[in-house]
């Protein structure tokens, strides 16, 4: 699946229209999110190498386990959404900030948490424990 940002410099038709303009032996899909491309690995994979450089930040890629159009996954088979659907759909709405984030890379250092002693997560119990039960009373 070669999926595009919400804020891509492409649009799916044009996507989808540079990827046939590339001659190469594929199925190619127009989807809500960009495109489905099936066929062998290399071609594959240079339809996804060729296409990632029209908008660097903003075209990325997920594997896909079944080929375009099959009754397994299809929707229109099935009557419904597929499954990964909504996975999809929440992973596409991050895109813009994982777009951001490779425009703008920086070092990011990660502190390790400390450990919470025993008795201090006792007291942190003790202290809640009385909150739990007022509202399971309401």
């Amino acid at each position: 699946m070669i999926i595009l940002s919400p804020s891509a410099n492409i649009s799916q038709s044009e996507l989808v229209q540079k990827l046939h303009m590339l001659e190469l032996p594929l199925t190619i899909k127009s989807t809500c999110y960009g495109a489905m491309v099936h066929g062998s690995k290399e071609a594959v994979d240079q339809a996804i190498e060729k296409s990632r450089k029209w908008d660097p930040f903003h075209i990325f890629t997920k594997d896909r386990g079944f080929p375009p159009g099959d009754p397994r996954r299809c929707r229109g088979h099935r009557g419904a959404a597929r499954e990964g659907y909504h996975q999809l759909e929440k992973e596409f709405n991050l895109l813009c900030y994982v777009g951001e984030a490779l425009k703008k890379p920086e070092k990011v250092k990660i502190e390790k948490p400390e450990k919470v002693s025993v008795d201090e997560f006792k007291k942190i119990v003790n202290e809640n424990s009385s909150k739990i039960i007022d509202e399971g009373e309401k």
